[in-house]
């Protein structure tokens, strides 16, 4: 067989002479470019550097001036220190505590604070620094001072200290600034404010500055005094710049200046009227243009080498069919499993083809059968929930029309016949995926207690409140009567008062909306809620849903037999009692429940809306009882729309 038939003999030479072609062309064209805009754009770069350090330092210096705002515009702060003047001894240590409190209040808006001294006309100080009672330096023939106190209200920024200008105790750098405070109605000066902050955040910010190593920074004072400079370390010579360069600037104005030896920019800082100038040598811009053009040497060889490799990889590993394969592989991946993939190459890869398509036929069978199976058992396990019948509510209806007839209470009667047709209506009307509308719900609850009150008399009281908005979404059919149905029986019947029955709705965390059925009732203890609410959470999962080791042949009754008898409930009890959960007002009542429980309801809940969803019990002993039925409030959206 002829090389060149092959994989590798047909793509290798044609991939690696392609890859080189592009490789050198792409290196050359790149180098050239980029050691032309590395020259030309040094200067450029130096000008935004600076610019963009000058904004940075005077956003940084606005901050610091806010502070000093705080301070003078406080007027709980200037009332104190007037009234300090004239206080007593005892008054003056409390005022000295509360003016100390607000200090300590502003000194901790700001991480980088080391220092607020407050100085008053009657040489007062009133300080809260990080250090625990050092002594306060002398500072009444200092400069700084002088400079304060000949303020006229402006901020004064005096500059970076080896050490605090006023706490013996902080020994590190700091920069200081400060300006003085006027009282609000007569704007005389009561004395002046002194804040020291961390150096590290000045020298910090100027670092942005920097274009290299070797790289100074300076900053001078509008008489060309040098504040601080960064940069000359130690076995660096501080770079030397003219002191009448760059002369006065404009706001946003930024100086370029190139010299045999360093290329310095300058731009003004307008907050403290300071200039910045940066300073880098030219042998390390030079050198950084070197170090440029040697790593594109080194990347292309690189390049070249591995363009070799890939080369030799890919023409041993890819062809045209191979790639046809993996395109179906993603369809089939995002879960198209109607492709076919449709190739006429060498033995070996027709082989690979063909198996590769019977599997994803055999696949694509598999899962239509997986989800016929899925969705017959689902609905068998929905009607199957809804099939459980309970004839007691009927039987008590019964009984009581027939008590009625024979004491010839028409009317009564008359209303009671027809609210249970009504009822009879609604339940034997299941449709398709037996949703309703909450407001059919909420209507099938005032048919129910049509008849609990005539029964009852004055005994129950009911009351809705649900909001207008949620009356439209979709829930489960048939979930509000047996919640009702065992509020009243178990918990409102044994009362010997008139008892109240609540139904609302709320709108909780997580988009949740929860219908609440509440009671005043006998309520239940602590053992008895605890062991309902855990057979909800345990027997909430239908047959068929549970691990990989449960079994299909499994039924609704039999799972519903084992609930009972984990919460006490007779073993003699049918079968169709069987899955209802006991009485709500009590654990030890052992009366049966016939129809459709509340372990009915829940596992119907989440069968259709999801495991988040479902009942939860709260009851406390004595004062009633609470069955929250939640839904997703976004229900509420498709049913508007």
């Amino acid at each position: 067989m002829n090389k060149f038939q092959s994989i590798h003999g047909r793509l290798f030479p044609m991939f690696l002479l392609s890859m080189l072609g592009l490789l050198l062309v792409v290196t050359v064209v790149y180098y050239q470019r980029a050691t032309e805009q590395i020259r030309d754009r040094v200067g450029s770069i130096a000008e935004k550097n600076i610019s963009q350090t000058v904004n940075l330092f005077d956003l940084l210096l606005r901050g610091y001036d806010s502070v000093t705002k705080s301070l003078n515009s406080n007027y709980e702060l200037i009332r104190l220190l007037k009234q300090y003047a004239g206080s007593e001894s005892v008054e003056a240590v409390q005022l000295e505590k509360r003016i100390t409190d607000i200090i300590g209040a502003i000194f901790y808006s700001r991480s980088d604070t080391v220092g607020i001294h407050i100085v008053t006309n009657y040489d007062k100080v009133f300080s809260f620094d990080r250090t625990n009672g050092a002594s306060v330096r002398q500072y009444s023939e200092t400069s700084w001072f002088t400079e304060l106190k000949g303020s006229t209200g402006e901020m004064k920024w005096l500059g970076v200290f080896p050490e605090s200008l006023m706490s013996a105790g902080i020994q590190r750098p700091v920069f200081a600034f400060g300006r003085q405070l006027y009282e609000f109605d007569t704007l005389k000066s009561i004395g002046i404010v002194l804040i020291e902050t961390d150096a590290d955040a000045i020298e910090t910010a100027l670092t942005n500055a920097s274009l290299g190593p070797g790289s100074q920074v300076i900053i001078r004072g509008a008489g060309g005094e040098e504040i601080i400079r960064t940069g000359a370390s130690e076995g660096v010579e501080p770079a030397v710049v003219p002191a009448d360069w760059p002369g006065t600037l404009r706001q946003g104005e930024v100086v370029v200046r190139d010299s045999d030896d360093v290329t310095s920019t300058a731009a003004r800082i307008g907050m403290a009227d300071w200039t910045m100038i940066g300073v880098t040598p030219n042998n390390e811009l030079r050198l950084e243009l070197k170090e440029t053009q040697q790593f594109l040497i080194t990347l292309a060889l690189i390049l070249i080498v591995a363009a070799t490799v890939l080369a030799t990889f890919v023409s041993r590993s890819f062809s045209s069919p191979f790639k046809r394969l993996i395109q179906q592989m993603k369809m089939v991946e995002l879960g198209n499993f109607k492709g076919e993939v449709q190739v006429r190459s060498y033995y070996e890869i027709n082989v690979l083809v063909g198996s590769f398509n019977r599997m994803v036929q055999q696949m694509d069978e598999l899962i239509e059968r997986i989800k016929l199976a899925s969705i017959s058992e689902k609905n068998a396990q929905l009607q199957a929930l809804q099939s459980q019948v309970n004839p007691h509510f009927l039987f008590n209806t019964l009984d009581m029309i027939y008590w009625m007839l024979d004491e010839r209470e028409n009317d009564r009667l008359g209303r009671v016949i027809l609210a249970l047709s009504r009822i009879f209506r609604y339940s034997s009307d299941w449709e398709e995926a037996s949703k309703a509308k909450l407001r059919l719900e909420l209507e099938q609850f005032r048919h129910y207690f049509t008849i609990i009150e005539t029964r009852l008399g004055d005994r129950v009281t009911t009351s809705i409140e649900v909001e207008e908005k949620w009356l439209d979404i979709e829930v489960p059919k048939m979930i509000l009567q047996p919640i009702v149905e065992n509020a009243v029986k178990y918990g409102l019947e044994p009362l010997n008062r008139p008892g109240l029955l609540r139904v609302y709705s709320r709108e909780a965390d997580g988009g949740r909306l929860e219908i609440v059925v509440e009671d005043d009732g006998v309520g239940m203890d602590e053992e008895t809620l605890e062991r309902l609410s855990d057979m909800l959470e345990e027997h909430s999962v239908m047959p068929g849903q549970s691990g990989g080791g449960s079994s299909h042949k499994s039924t609704l009754p039999n799972r519903a037999l084992d609930v009972s008898k984990a919460i006490g409930i007779e073993d003699n009890r049918s079968i169709g009692d069987a899955g209802n959960m006991p009485a709500l007002a009590g654990g030890g009542q052992s009366q049966e429940r016939r129809g459709i429980g509340l372990l009915n309801v829940h596992r119907r809940i989440r069968l259709m809306f999801g495991e988040t969803y479902g009942l939860r019990i709260e009851s406390v002993k004595g004062q009633g009882t609470a069955v929250i039925a939640s839904f997703p409030a976004q229900e509420r959206e498709e049913a508007k729309g």
